[in-house]
């Protein structure tokens, strides 16, 4: 039963990879897979720790990190909403900003 649990955990990983991987028009669609990845990767550590009966402290210390690293992923998105009107990756030159 653990080694399904962990096969399922890491086909979602993958499967959250395969969708950063390819989709490359808007930034909302990428930050939702990396969103589903962190969260993935937190599941992943909260339940490894709890399997050895380790302390948690270091899972909150991931999680206060992804929370971060989502409010940067947001005020990136709203600054180039602002600047150029959409997420769209196509409608922007990186050379003009």
């Amino acid at each position: 039963m653990v080694m399904v649990y962990w096969f399922i955990m890491t086909l979602m990983f993958i499967c959250g990879l395969w969708v950063f991987c390819s989709n490359r028009k808007h930034l909302l669609a990428t930050l939702l897979s990396l969103e589903f990845i962190v969260l993935i990767l937190f599941l992943m550590l909260f339940n490894y720790l709890n399997m050895f009966n380790y302390e948690l402290f270091f899972s909150m210390v991931f999680l206060t990190f992804s929370v971060c690293e989502g409010a940067l992923g947001l005020s990136i998105l709203v600054s180039m909403i602002r600047t150029h009107g959409n997420d769209f990756f196509q409608s922007f030159m990186v050379l003009q900003c």
